[in-house]
């Protein structure tokens, strides 16, 4: 047998319409970059979509962590006080300004400053997750309140304008 008289009967294929035809999968459908661009900006509407009814506090919307009447009502409670803990973010940045002063009192007032802050956010934080867990048991007889302090004290220490999902109650407002 020679290899003149044994050939393929057709050309070579480039390497590039090689790989080409393996990376399509049979399964897959034939997609344009027409389509393609149409698809990824559907996914971006959506999750535009998505993020603004987790904002706004929709239930379908949130995760988990934040689902159910109890924990909706945690966040009404802690979105209609004022509390220490929304303010040690704004706080720390005055102390860090203050302690790049060169004068020891001043930088030692600083210091000072922010642990008295956060103290008070903590006791502030300790008393706020008695008091929801009290008032979520009242509310809610048969619920459970696992985590609930936690929920609150962390929501609490957030600032208002950050906080996710978006309050729903003003401050001085009162929730039942």
């Amino acid at each position: 047998m020679t290899t003149e008289s044994t050939g393929k009967g057709r050309p070579t294929p480039k390497r590039k319409d090689a790989q080409a035809k393996v990376k399509v999968s049979s399964l897959s459908p034939v997609v344009t970059k027409e389509q393609k661009r149409t698809q990824k900006l559907a996914s971006r509407q959506d999750r535009v979509n998505s993020r603004a009814a987790y904002m706004r506090g929709e239930e379908g919307a949130l995760p988990l962590r934040d689902r159910g009447a109890e924990r909706r009502f945690v966040r009404n409670y802690v979105d209609a006080r004022r509390s220490i803990g929304e303010y040690f973010l704004p706080i720390i940045f005055v102390v860090l300004v203050l302690t790049l002063i060169q004068i020891p009192i001043v930088q030692f007032t600083a210091i000072a400053l922010m642990y008295a802050v956060l103290l008070a956010a903590v006791v502030d934080g300790i008393f706020l997750g008695r008091k929801i867990k009290r008032l979520v048991h009242a509310k809610h007889p048969s619920s459970n309140t696992k985590g609930l302090a936690m929920y609150a004290w962390l929501r609490s220490t957030q600032m208002r304008r950050l906080r996710a999902p978006h309050p729903q109650t003003k401050v001085g407002d009162v929730v039942n």
